[in-house]
């Protein structure tokens, strides 16, 4: 039976432990948070199972640990836990935080425990239906990953922060530095969403997708963004942000060569980003606990698990991606 930590119990964090408290052989959560009522209520909502607990200490005798706090939270975090042999998921798609936690490969492997870097919505699903989609080709050459909509305050904070920092691209192999609220494509998404004006920011997707395919020429990660959005990512917030974003949508493009032929592969994903983010992190959690990854050390989903069963069992908990042919196919 696996034991799983929480710490974080925004909208990402209680939707974590609700998937957690839904799956068989979970047998205990432990919960960690700053807001004691916050806290309190999650604990009386999801059931006996959990456990509220108020410091890190508390929660370090657990399977695996899910890091659903702040950015600014995680990276001493998941350090102390790892090097406890605690191995840890984090949902932070900061790219510092990424930069970090990739950093903590050899501690990882030496301590014998995993860290699933991004393992959220976008970076995280996305990984996946990149791995996905490279079954379907003999070589990768490109991949470019879109996404539209927030989870809960921090993640729309760190949206915000996004087009502070400059954007970083692959492109013939090497990286490349661009303006964030730059590079404005025009995305399709699943409906209802639809076309939405997409824009670089710095965002961590490329840098994982960059170490999952190490042959590919060119990798980019673009956020839909209004025009106040680009113009005010070096200032503070103007206005508090939602408790919980609406709709979202994840969009994958890979292109690359099968059977001597240029193809293109586009797969997609609409929902809620917490709920899908809550119920990705979550499943990373439980496969890494029961031994079900294909390597130790810190890296992201797509290096980490296979990537069909792991979308069939998102599509199980609700969570359903669709390749676009023209009108949309499930996959799962």
């Amino acid at each position: 039976m696996v034991k799983v930590a929480v710490f974080g119990l925004g909208a990402v964090g209680a939707r974590v432990t609700r998937q957690l408290a839904s799956t068989d052989g979970v047998a205990e959560i432990l919960l960690s948070g700053p807001h004691r009522e916050r806290l309190e209520a999650v604990v009386k909502a999801v059931g006996t199972r959990v456990q509220a607990v108020h410091d890190a200490e508390a929660a370090g005798e657990v399977d695996v640990a899910v890091l659903a706090g702040p950015a600014t939270t995680q990276q001493g975090l998941a350090r102390a836990l790892v090097t406890r042999g605690v191995s840890v998921v984090s949902v932070s798609d900061a790219l510092d935080d990424v930069e970090y936690l990739l950093s903590l490969d050899d501690v990882a492997r030496r301590a014998g425990t995993v860290v699933a870097v991004g393992a959220g919505f976008a970076p995280g699903l996305s990984c996946v239906l990149a791995d996905h989609a490279a079954a379907t080709l003999d070589v990768v050459d490109e991949i470019h990953v879109a996404k539209v909509g927030t989870g809960g305050p921090e993640c729309a904070r760190q949206h915000h922060r996004a087009f502070a920092d400059a954007a970083r691209e692959l492109r013939d192999g090497s990286w490349v530095e661009y303006r964030s609220g730059s590079g404005r494509e025009l995305c399709w998404f699943p409906d209802p969403i639809g076309a939405r004006d997409c824009y670089r920011a710095s965002l961590p997707d490329s840098v994982l997708l960059a170490a999952a395919f190490p042959g590919a020429r060119r990798i980019s990660a673009r956020l839909s963004a209004s025009r106040r959005d680009r113009l005010t990512g070096r200032f503070p917030m103007m206005r508090p942000p939602h408790p919980e974003g609406g709709p979202g949508a994840l969009r994958v493009e890979l292109r690359g060569w099968r059977a001597g032929e240029y193809r293109v592969e586009v797969l997609g994903v609409m929902d809620r980003p917490a709920v899908a983010a809550g119920a990705v992190a979550a499943l990373a959690a439980t496969e890494i606990a029961s031994g079900h990854v294909m390597r130790a050390g810190s890296a992201g989903l797509s290096q980490l698990v296979e990537a069909l069963p792991f979308l069939h069992e998102l599509h199980r908990r609700g969570v359903r991606a669709a390749t676009f042919e023209g009108r949309a196919r499930h996959i799962a």
